[in-house]
Protein backbone atom coordinates (compact mmCIF):
# COMPACT_ATOMS: atom_id res chain seq x y z
CA UNK A 1 0.00 0.00 0.00
CA UNK A 2 2.61 2.56 1.15
CA UNK A 3 6.23 2.33 0.05
CA UNK A 4 8.94 4.71 1.21
CA UNK A 5 12.19 4.13 -0.64
CA UNK A 6 15.52 5.52 0.50
CA UNK A 7 14.40 9.04 1.38
CA UNK A 8 16.81 11.74 2.51
CA UNK A 9 15.58 14.89 4.24
CA UNK A 10 17.51 17.95 5.41
CA UNK A 11 16.81 20.87 7.74
CA UNK A 12 19.37 23.30 6.41
CA UNK A 13 22.70 21.48 6.75
CA UNK A 14 21.27 18.93 9.20
CA UNK A 15 20.74 15.53 7.59
CA UNK A 16 17.48 14.62 9.35
CA UNK A 17 16.54 11.41 7.48
CA UNK A 18 19.23 9.20 6.02
CA UNK A 19 18.07 6.71 3.44
CA UNK A 20 14.85 5.80 5.26
CA UNK A 21 12.85 2.95 3.69
CA UNK A 22 9.69 1.39 5.05
CA UNK A 23 6.46 -0.15 3.88
CA UNK A 24 2.95 -0.43 5.23
CA UNK A 25 0.68 -3.12 3.85
CA UNK A 26 -3.06 -2.69 3.57
CA UNK A 27 -4.85 -3.49 6.83
CA UNK A 28 -1.77 -3.29 9.03
CA UNK A 29 -0.87 -1.25 12.07
CA UNK A 30 2.80 -0.34 11.71
CA UNK A 31 4.63 1.57 14.43
CA UNK A 32 7.75 3.74 14.35
CA UNK A 33 9.55 3.82 17.68
CA UNK A 34 12.69 5.62 18.76
CA UNK A 35 14.03 8.31 21.06
CA UNK A 36 13.14 11.99 20.77
CA UNK A 37 14.90 13.47 17.75
CA UNK A 38 15.26 10.13 15.98
CA UNK A 39 13.33 11.37 12.93
CA UNK A 40 9.92 9.78 13.48
CA UNK A 41 7.84 12.94 13.14
CA UNK A 42 9.92 14.11 10.17
CA UNK A 43 9.20 10.77 8.48
CA UNK A 44 5.45 11.23 8.86
CA UNK A 45 5.60 14.87 7.75
CA UNK A 46 7.62 13.94 4.67
CA UNK A 47 5.24 11.16 3.64
CA UNK A 48 2.30 13.56 4.16
CA UNK A 49 3.90 16.18 1.94
CA UNK A 50 4.49 18.69 4.74
CA UNK A 51 8.27 18.43 4.44
CA UNK A 52 10.27 18.28 1.21
CA UNK A 53 12.71 15.46 0.62
CA UNK A 54 16.11 15.72 -1.03
CA UNK A 55 16.06 12.29 -2.65
CA UNK A 56 14.16 9.01 -2.67
CA UNK A 57 10.57 8.19 -3.56
CA UNK A 58 7.19 7.65 -1.94
CA UNK A 59 4.53 5.42 -3.49
CA UNK A 60 0.92 4.89 -2.49
CA UNK A 61 -0.93 1.95 -4.03
CA UNK A 62 1.81 1.71 -6.64
CA UNK A 63 1.61 5.37 -7.71
CA UNK A 64 4.59 7.66 -7.25
CA UNK A 65 3.39 10.54 -5.05
CA UNK A 66 6.85 11.95 -4.27
CA UNK A 67 6.07 15.29 -5.90
CA UNK A 68 2.39 15.49 -4.97
CA UNK A 69 1.21 18.37 -2.77
CA UNK A 70 -0.02 17.63 0.74
CA UNK A 71 -3.58 18.35 -0.45
CA UNK A 72 -3.29 15.86 -3.29
CA UNK A 73 -1.99 13.23 -0.88
CA UNK A 74 -5.10 13.76 1.24
CA UNK A 75 -7.18 13.20 -1.90
CA UNK A 76 -5.21 9.98 -2.45
CA UNK A 77 -6.32 8.68 0.94
CA UNK A 78 -3.68 9.84 3.46
CA UNK A 79 -4.80 11.53 6.67
CA UNK A 80 -2.44 12.82 9.37
CA UNK A 81 -3.12 13.43 13.07
CA UNK A 82 -0.19 15.65 14.05
CA UNK A 83 1.79 15.65 17.26
CA UNK A 84 0.16 17.94 19.80
CA UNK A 85 -3.30 17.40 18.28
CA UNK A 86 -3.45 20.85 16.60
CA UNK A 87 -7.20 21.32 16.80
CA UNK A 88 -8.55 24.76 15.87
CA UNK A 89 -9.21 26.16 19.36
CA UNK A 90 -11.46 29.04 18.29
CA UNK A 91 -13.78 26.81 16.27
CA UNK A 92 -16.44 24.49 17.63
CA UNK A 93 -16.05 20.73 17.77
CA UNK A 94 -18.47 20.40 14.85
CA UNK A 95 -16.58 22.99 12.79
CA UNK A 96 -13.32 21.15 13.41
CA UNK A 97 -14.89 17.91 12.23
CA UNK A 98 -16.38 19.54 9.16
CA UNK A 99 -12.95 20.88 8.22
CA UNK A 100 -11.71 17.30 8.13
CA UNK A 101 -13.99 16.75 5.12
CA UNK A 102 -13.07 19.97 3.30
CA UNK A 103 -11.92 18.19 0.14
CA UNK A 104 -15.06 16.06 -0.12
CA UNK A 105 -18.27 16.87 -1.97
CA UNK A 106 -20.33 13.76 -1.15
CA UNK A 107 -22.66 15.35 1.40
CA UNK A 108 -24.62 12.24 2.28
CA UNK A 109 -21.45 10.25 2.88
CA UNK A 110 -20.00 13.13 4.94
CA UNK A 111 -23.14 13.17 7.10
CA UNK A 112 -22.86 9.42 7.57
CA UNK A 113 -19.19 9.69 8.53
CA UNK A 114 -20.02 12.45 11.01
CA UNK A 115 -22.52 10.16 12.69
CA UNK A 116 -19.89 7.41 12.73
CA UNK A 117 -17.45 9.76 14.46
CA UNK A 118 -20.12 10.69 17.01
CA UNK A 119 -20.84 7.01 17.54
CA UNK A 120 -17.16 6.32 18.16
CA UNK A 121 -16.68 9.43 20.31
CA UNK A 122 -20.01 10.22 22.05
CA UNK A 123 -18.40 13.04 24.06
CA UNK A 124 -17.81 14.93 20.80
CA UNK A 125 -21.50 14.84 19.98
CA UNK A 126 -22.34 16.09 23.45
CA UNK A 127 -19.87 18.96 23.00
CA UNK A 128 -20.32 19.64 19.31
CA UNK A 129 -21.15 23.34 19.90
CA UNK A 130 -18.31 23.83 22.39
CA UNK A 131 -15.09 25.58 21.40
CA UNK A 132 -12.37 23.01 20.76
CA UNK A 133 -9.86 24.96 22.85
CA UNK A 134 -11.94 24.35 25.98
CA UNK A 135 -11.79 20.54 25.70
CA UNK A 136 -9.51 18.42 27.86
CA UNK A 137 -6.35 16.92 26.36
CA UNK A 138 -7.99 13.54 25.87
CA UNK A 139 -11.05 15.08 24.27
CA UNK A 140 -8.87 17.14 21.93
CA UNK A 141 -7.04 13.97 20.91
CA UNK A 142 -10.36 12.30 20.13
CA UNK A 143 -11.36 15.38 18.13
CA UNK A 144 -8.10 15.33 16.17
CA UNK A 145 -8.62 11.66 15.32
CA UNK A 146 -12.27 12.24 14.47
CA UNK A 147 -11.35 15.17 12.23
CA UNK A 148 -8.91 12.96 10.31
CA UNK A 149 -11.51 10.22 9.94
CA UNK A 150 -13.83 12.76 8.33
CA UNK A 151 -11.49 12.68 5.35
CA UNK A 152 -12.44 9.01 4.87
CA UNK A 153 -8.77 7.96 4.70
CA UNK A 154 -7.34 4.68 3.48
CA UNK A 155 -4.29 5.15 5.71
CA UNK A 156 -4.15 7.13 8.94
CA UNK A 157 -0.94 8.61 10.35
CA UNK A 158 -0.92 9.17 14.11
CA UNK A 159 1.92 11.13 15.69
CA UNK A 160 2.28 10.56 19.45
CA UNK A 161 -1.46 10.16 20.15
CA UNK A 162 -0.92 9.25 23.82
CA UNK A 163 1.39 12.17 24.65
CA UNK A 164 0.41 14.01 27.82
CA UNK A 165 -2.64 11.87 28.55
CA UNK A 166 -3.57 10.22 31.83
CA UNK A 167 -2.90 6.44 31.88
CA UNK A 168 -6.60 5.54 31.73
CA UNK A 169 -6.98 7.70 28.60
CA UNK A 170 -3.86 6.19 27.03
CA UNK A 171 -5.51 2.77 27.10
CA UNK A 172 -8.68 4.24 25.61
CA UNK A 173 -6.75 5.88 22.75
CA UNK A 174 -4.98 2.62 21.90
CA UNK A 175 -8.32 0.77 21.97
CA UNK A 176 -9.68 3.39 19.56
CA UNK A 177 -6.70 2.92 17.21
CA UNK A 178 -7.32 -0.84 17.18
CA UNK A 179 -11.03 -0.31 16.47
CA UNK A 180 -10.28 2.08 13.59
CA UNK A 181 -7.91 -0.48 12.12
CA UNK A 182 -10.42 -3.33 12.48
CA UNK A 183 -12.98 -1.17 10.67
CA UNK A 184 -10.71 -1.13 7.63
CA UNK A 185 -8.27 1.78 7.98
CA UNK A 186 -4.54 1.08 7.73
CA UNK A 187 -2.48 2.81 10.44
CA UNK A 188 1.07 4.17 10.61
CA UNK A 189 1.77 5.12 14.22
CA UNK A 190 4.57 7.13 15.83
CA UNK A 191 4.58 6.57 19.57
CA UNK A 192 6.86 7.13 22.55
CA UNK A 193 4.93 4.52 24.54
CA UNK A 194 6.70 1.67 22.78
CA UNK A 195 5.27 -1.03 25.03
CA UNK A 196 1.65 -0.16 24.27
CA UNK A 197 2.35 0.50 20.60
CA UNK A 198 4.08 -2.84 20.04
CA UNK A 199 1.16 -4.63 21.69
CA UNK A 200 -1.29 -3.44 19.04
CA UNK A 201 1.03 -3.28 16.01
CA UNK A 202 1.62 -5.92 13.34
CA UNK A 203 5.11 -4.69 12.50
CA UNK A 204 7.55 -2.09 13.77
CA UNK A 205 10.51 -0.01 12.70
CA UNK A 206 13.09 1.35 15.12
CA UNK A 207 14.68 4.71 14.30
CA UNK A 208 17.92 6.18 15.61
CA UNK A 209 19.42 9.51 14.48
CA UNK A 210 17.51 9.60 11.22
CA UNK A 211 17.94 5.99 10.16
CA UNK A 212 15.98 2.75 10.42
CA UNK A 213 18.18 0.47 12.52
CA UNK A 214 15.81 -2.45 13.11
CA UNK A 215 12.51 -3.76 11.80
CA UNK A 216 10.35 -6.82 12.15
CA UNK A 217 7.19 -8.25 13.62
CA UNK A 218 6.09 -6.24 16.64
CA UNK A 219 5.79 -9.40 18.72
CA UNK A 220 9.39 -10.33 17.90
CA UNK A 221 10.72 -6.88 18.75
CA UNK A 222 8.97 -7.01 22.11
CA UNK A 223 11.11 -10.04 22.95
CA UNK A 224 14.38 -8.39 21.84
CA UNK A 225 16.69 -7.70 24.78
CA UNK A 226 18.06 -4.59 23.07
CA UNK A 227 14.55 -3.20 22.55
CA UNK A 228 13.56 -4.05 26.11
CA UNK A 229 16.56 -2.19 27.51
CA UNK A 230 16.24 0.84 25.23
CA UNK A 231 12.49 1.35 25.01
CA UNK A 232 10.51 -0.96 27.28
CA UNK A 233 12.20 -0.34 30.61
CA UNK A 234 13.60 -3.86 30.71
Amino acid sequence: MLEVNNIDVYYGVIHALKGVSLEVNEGEIVVLIGANGAGKTTTLRTISGLKDLKSGEIKLNGEDITNFSAQDRVKMGISHVPEGRRVFPGLSVLENLELGAYLRRDRRAIAKDLENVYSRFPILKDRRRQMAGTLSGGEQQMLAIGRSLMGNPDILFLDEPSMGLAPILVQEIFDIIEDINKAGTTVLLVEQNANMALQIADRAYVMETGSIVLSGKASDLMQSEDIKKAYLGG
